[in-house]
């Protein structure tokens, strides 16, 4: 019985060490309730990558390892071009920076545009193009988050 119960505490420090710790993101009560919404409702995988379980933020998925990391509830990214304007895949309109677009060593943050509330993921440069993963989460963000403006 003892050894039993030792091997289930291995396998718990190692099941533990596989999950993705997600920085918080500040989100106000309203929002709240959409990003839960919209994490219940993410797909088991992105990319052709699993579902993995994540930690530090409950308004975040994660898929695959290296991680492909969501989190609902962000602001405007910090590099935000309007020049550069924004891609739009499956009805959603996202804001890719010009770098992420151009160098193909480079992970990707794309960020939707125009959407409340706002969902950024990042997109390790290994699962390039970002186009498989902005199809496989449009639907559900499109059900969970609403459109304020779209791309011109």
């Amino acid at each position: 019985m003892a050894g039993v119960a030792a091997l289930l505490a291995v396998l718990a420090l190692l099941v533990s060490g596989c999950k993705v710790d997600v920085p918080q993101t500040k989100v106000s009560e309203a929002d709240q309730a959409a990003c839960r919404a919209l994490v219940a409702a993410l797909p088991g995988s992105v990319s052709d990558q699993k579902r993995r379980e994540t930690t530090g933020n409950p308004l975040a998925a994660a898929w695959g390892d290296p991680a492909i990391v969501l989190r609902c509830g962000v602001g405007e990214p910090a590099d935000y071009d309007p020049l550069v304007g924004c891609q739009t895949v499956n009805g959603m309109d996202w804001y890719v920076p010009q770098k992420g677009m151009n160098d193909q060593d480079e992970d990707v943050v794309m960020t939707t545009y125009g959407r409340e509330p706002a969902v950024e993921v990042r997109l390790p440069a290994q699962y390039r193009p970002p186009v498989a993963a902005m199809v496989d989460l449009a639907a559900a963000i499109g059900k969970h988050t609403r459109v304020v403006k779209r791309c011109s």
